[in-house]
């Protein structure tokens, strides 16, 4: 299961403690602020998308929006999505549980500035019904990040 998976990876920083897994699904933003109660905005979605050698993966905050314009400028090419079948070769985790750290070779993660707003940040942890809590500097570092982007709409001024 991946959710054992980033257990492992989190073990090595000695993070593992903060791994949390519900007996409810979490695989939406929605679901995980209610499994964790707390505001949809602190559920740092990672968005998977396709580009020249795998997938992009950025990590925002659940309020935020992919703004096409802003992507393009930042990346050179137009957002595409993941389709369900590339997700999980791509990124090394399903749908719902898709999580910014221990992804494979190809999968480059950039962190939105949308989350840079709190102290605590929620991205999933490997399966459906987990996530774990980091600071934004954590979330940069574990996920190896390439850098902070600005690619994203609707959040400014929330």
């Amino acid at each position: 299961m991946s959710v054992e998976k980033v257990k492992q990876y989190l073990a090595q920083f000695s993070m593992q403690d903060r791994l949390r897994e519900f007996p409810v699904s979490s695989a939406t933003v929605e679901l995980a602020a209610n499994a964790l109660e707390t505001e949809p905005a602190r559920i740092a979605k990672t968005i998977s998308f396709r580009d020249k050698e795998g997938c992009i993966l950025i990590v925002t905050s659940g309020d935020a929006k992919i703004d096409n314009t802003k992507f393009k400028a930042e990346f050179g090419f137009k957002a595409k999505m993941l389709s369900a079948e590339e997700v999980e070769p791509l990124t090394g985790y399903r749908i719902g549980g898709v999580c910014p750290f221990d992804n494979p070779p190809g999968a480059k993660v950039y962190c939105d500035c949308s989350l840079k707003r709190f102290e605590t940040i929620f991205p999933a942890g490997g399966s459906a019904n987990s996530c774990v809590a980091l600071s934004c500097e954590e979330l940069s570092r574990l996920s190896h990040s390439e850098c902070w982007v600005d690619v994203c709409k609707n959040w400014e001024g929330a």
